[in-house]
């Protein structure tokens, strides 16, 4: 097929403007999901080289015919290219081109083999059979209804993709953003982008005031309009909330919005007037000071509150125990002798409606919620456990003997309302509700649990009120903690057992601000500091440490049993990176492979949920491995701890790869090794409580591979009190209120 419109031999090096190129993708060399940059490499004649396109384009596939525009340009590094400043996907028309094209798996239920089929029986035309009459594909064999479905459904879909990406990518929208615009808004996704592009960062959860702005520029919005000014405060609060704040002072969100927008600050006011009489933001009166919330966080807030308070109410319903008694039959059913410390909290916990046990590692509090459930559980049954998260959950079955759910399942998703069945007109039938990691939870899921519980039901919160705080917005833990309407256990006793391992020792260390103790002997030991002088040397050393040193010298598998933990996602030391490195050593020979949004999938790599997706019941922080790939019908199978969960191809920009994550990511969940890279390049991120929640991550096994002065900053930097939160004060004046009228 000879169909170009210039050859590259006749361009001077300067390049014409305005030539045009046409040929068949034959490789897609890189393609970038975020902003659609592409290095595409396409046969332009049957008698030359394929010529390199680089250019814009928001999706592609091998065998596709491309029309660009631009000119030739001669790169330095990579050659002779055509930079395009404009890249169309055309229809094929050749039988091969047309087969390779359906073969790409761009359709579901075609794939390499019906491609084939389907070429053979109908040849060029089968596009327009596709188009205009696809019962035919029942006539070749093995294509039944219901893969005729699912190949209509998807042929249907992706013109309507192809249209809809086609307009967000002029407009400056990558393919994963364009995916979820078009799940969100479907066959109306054009028009409603258009009419008011600001809706995106209210509508789609990944879509931020960014992606919205640089739309609406291209579809000519002012750039000192009300509309974006209203939009850009809110844009500032969502910001705000990723930090974990709930509210802010007006005179800081009108600075921030002001700089970001580059707005006057009278317009700045305006719109937070009119987005507070919209019911998008909510204002208050703290002191002398207003303070503005974004309404869901503000609702969050007073629900918590108020329904805690109302919980505290009251009688427990395990009321009666002989405290002493009790205490003295669990402690001869279990063998356990408990502390003088731990004997006064079951006391405490005993006589309370509702208490918070916290502590670090090794003070027992797994041993103090296993008497206090053995001896609630003679008085009553209907006692539920969860956790934040499915690994959370699982633990905390392990060591209580007993079913625990995510709090997630344990509230019910409901996918048909697209909301939880649980709630104040349909509480959770238990008597007493378990949370553990609640450091965890923020302040959306713990309203959403708390409006769940019945009137009578008591609450027992349990976790390390000195990790990491919730990855969501709120310090729900420890404003509870603060607020001082609740009875609190703090456990500090280190017990004998414990003591023995370095993990635990050095966890403490850390948490007190002491740099840990490195193992001086010979002799094994469960925790290491390795020194390193560089960025390039903490990576070298780190993959030796996954790949060889730590399976060999400790017998842990380096998938399975290993993980990566990292202060950042960026940077050569940050999870994309390590995990791009990490999956090539460790599962690069793996078959088949899948290329979607910028990551390659493999069967046997290791994989991690990056938003809830509550149809499919896996949620922000799960970890499987991908246990089968399947190209002819465009989807993938995930083990879930056994439980196995189907994707789509077009589905896994909720998935990234999992050798190495953020340690925010880790919360929740134990590992039998981490390692964990520190440098000076983590600067901004480098603080107590982060160092303190990846170390105690490790169950058998922590190494720290660091600069030495990173690891000195880490433990030395305890920022405190930087959330801005009134669950505290709300508690206080909500328990203050009954009180009152009790």
């Amino acid at each position: 097929m000879d169909r170009h419109a210039s050859d590259p031999k006749d361009s001077n090096d300067s390049g014409q403007q305005g030539e045009h190129l046409t040929g068949t993708v034959e490789r897609i060399t890189y393609h970038n999901e975020e902003n659609g940059f592409s290095v595409l490499k396409i046969r332009i004649s049957e008698s030359r080289e394929p010529a390199t396109v680089v250019g814009i384009i928001p999706a592609v596939a091998s065998g596709e015919i491309v029309e660009c525009r631009g000119n030739w340009q001669n790169n330095r590094t990579h050659g002779l290219q055509f930079k395009a400043e404009e890249i169309l996907v055309v229809p094929p028309n050749t039988a091969d081109g047309i087969e390779k094209y359906l073969a790409s798996g761009m359709v579901r239920g075609i794939g390499s083999f019906y491609s084939k089929q389907l070429v053979k029986k109908f040849g060029t035309g089968v596009l327009d059979i596709l188009d205009n009459d696809p019962e035919k594909l029942l006539d070749i064999p093995g294509i039944g209804r219901k893969r005729l479905e699912i190949i209509t459904a998807s042929w249907n879909e992706q013109k309507t993709v192809r249209d809809i990406m086609v307009f967000l990518q002029s407009h400056g929208v990558g393919i994963a953003r364009a995916s979820r615009i078009f799940k969100t808004y479907r066959e109306e996704a054009i028009s409603k982008v258009s009419e008011n592009p600001y809706r995106l960062s209210l509508d789609i959860d990944g879509i931020g005031f960014l992606t919205a702005d640089t739309i609406a520029s291209k579809l000519g919005i002012a750039h000192d309009s009300l509309i974006r000014a209203e939009a850009g405060v809110r844009h500032v609060l969502q910001e705000l909330a990723a930090k974990g704040h709930c509210a802010v002072p007006k005179p800081l969100l009108v600075s921030e919005a002001a700089a970001i927008l580059a707005i006057a600050g009278p317009v700045i006011e305006e719109a937070i007037s009119k987005e507070t009489g919209n019911c998008n933001l909510v204002r208050e009166i703290v002191g002398e000071d207003q303070i503005y919330y974004l309404a869901p966080l503000h609702r969050a807030e007073e629900r918590t509150s108020l329904y805690l308070a109302d919980l505290l109410q009251g009688d427990p319903p395990w009321k009666d125990i002989e405290r002493e008694k009790a205490i003295r039959q669990v402690e001869k059913e279990t063998g356990l002798c408990l502390s003088v410390s731990q004997k006064k909290a079951l006391a405490t916990v005993l006589t309370s409606k509702a208490a918070v046990i916290t502590g670090g590692p090794g003070v027992g509090k797994t041993t103090l919620v296993n008497a206090i459930l053995r001896i609630i559980g003679n008085k009553i049954t209907n006692i539920a456990l969860c956790a934040p998260t499915g690994r959370a959950a699982k633990r905390l079955s392990e060591s209580t003997g007993m079913e625990a759910s995510t709090i997630h399942r344990l509230l019910e998703f409901d996918p048909v309302s697209g909301s939880f069945k649980h709630g104040p007109g349909n509480p959770i039938e238990a008597d007493l509700i378990v949370v553990d990691e609640t450091s965890m939870v923020d302040i959306v899921l713990m309203s959403r649990l708390v409006s769940a519980l019945s009137a009578k039901a008591g609450l027992l919160l349990v976790g390390d009120a000195d990790q990491l705080p919730s990855v969501g917005p709120g310090a729900v833990l420890t404003d509870i903690i603060r607020s001082g309407v609740m009875p609190v256990i703090t456990l500090t006793e280190i017990f004998r057992q414990a003591a023995e391992s370095q993990i635990i020792v050095n966890a403490h260390r850390i948490n007190r601000g002491d740099l840990p103790l490195n193992t001086e002997t010979g002799n094994l030991s469960d925790f290491y500091v390795v020194e390193a002088s560089s960025p390039e040397e903490i990576h070298r050393k780190l993959m030796q440490m996954v790949t060889s040193r730590i399976p060999e010298r400790f017998n842990l598998h380096p998938v399975r049993d290993i993980q990566v933990l990292t202060p950042m996602n960026r940077g050569g030391l940050g999870s994309r990176a390590l995990n791009a490195e990490l999956q090539k050593a460790l599962n690069g020979s793996a078959e088949p492979k899948i290329s979607r949004f910028g990551t390659t999938f493999s069967s046997g790599d290791k994989v991690l949920q990056m938003v809830n997706n509550y149809d499919k019941e896996v949620f922000n922080g799960d970890i499987g491995t991908i246990a089968s790939i399947d190209t002819q019908e465009s989807e993938l199978v995930v083990d879930f701890e056994r439980r196995p969960v189907r994707y789509e191809f077009g589905e896994l920009d909720e998935l990234s790869l999992a050798y190495a994550t953020s340690i925010h990511k880790s919360q929740g969940s134990e590992y039998p090794a981490v390692v964990i890279p520190l440098g000076l390049q983590h600067f901004t991120l480098l603080e107590r409580n982060l160092i303190y929640t990846a170390v105690t991550r490790g169950k058998k096994l922590v190494v720290i591979i660091a600069q030495p002065k990173a690891l000195a900053i880490a433990v030395g930097n305890r920022k405190a009190d930087s959330r801005m939160t009134t669950l505290a004060s709300r508690l206080a004046e909500a328990c203050g209120d009954s009180a009152g009228k009790r």
